[in-house]
């Protein structure tokens, strides 16, 4: 496996551009974090972080475990959490702070997909790494915002990263996403497989057998 591509953060525009589906890179700078109550207050009551978005536009999807440590605060585990469950809010929360990168777990639907073409960004997806792991390439914590009102878990913070990662693009600045491609992918080779081996035509049709499907004219269902 090639070595993973450094990205600096802020990620710019004509860098996104060049990401392709499945490359695997690791990002350096400063990113911010934040959960549900990020996305919900952001996009139903417009409030945010008073952070300047276009220097920090890197969304890490995360409820960290943090530790106080005299006057500073220590990242405990920082494990990315699944970035579909804000697919509701997202599209309006990247357009609004016009979000370049965006780190989580699995990947994030069509609506989404959109918003970042509209603003030239892209979605990156953990590989096989714990939040213990990701530890060690956070540099410090910068800051954070509410963490009195939601708590640690719900709060934004900033941290400085270094080669964090790795992750690999699954969606791009083009609208495509990697899974979406793989499942159209997997569906014609499945035909060609039920043809070439079970001579199975593409014009067969399986059999609805679920409780709404209508039986035979002549049968009734007990």
């Amino acid at each position: 496996m090639k070595e993973p591509r450094e990205l600096a953060l802020p990620l710019s525009r004509c860098d996104a551009g060049r990401l392709e589906l499945g490359e695997i890179v690791t990002v350096s700078g400063r990113l911010f974090t934040g959960r549900s109550l990020f996305h919900i207050r952001g996009a139903t009551q417009g409030i945010y972080p008073p952070l300047d978005f276009s220097k920090i536009n890197c969304f890490f999807h995360v409820g960290p475990v943090m530790r106080r440590s005299g006057e500073d605060w220590e990242v405990i585990s920082a494990e990315p959490t699944s970035s579909i469950r804000f697919e509701r809010y997202s599209p309006s929360v990247i357009r609004k702070l016009g979000l370049r990168t965006i780190i989580g777990k699995t990947t994030m639907g069509p609506e989404t997909a959109k918003a970042l073409e509209d603003v030239g960004g892209v979605h990156l997806s953990k590989i096989g790494l714990c939040g213990n792991d990701l530890v060690s390439k956070i540099k410090a914590v910068i800051g954070v915002y509410d963490v009195d009102e939601l708590g640690k878990t719900e709060a934004t913070w900033v941290l400085d990263v270094k080669e964090f990662g790795p992750f690999f693009v699954d969606i791009d600045a083009h609208g495509h996403n990697y899974f979406e491609e793989i499942a159209a992918s997997t569906r014609t080779s499945l035909r060609e497989v039920r043809r070439t081996l079970l001579g199975i035509s593409d014009e067969f049709a399986w059999t609805d057998v679920g409780p709404s499907s209508k039986p035979p004219e002549g049968i009734r269902r007990a």
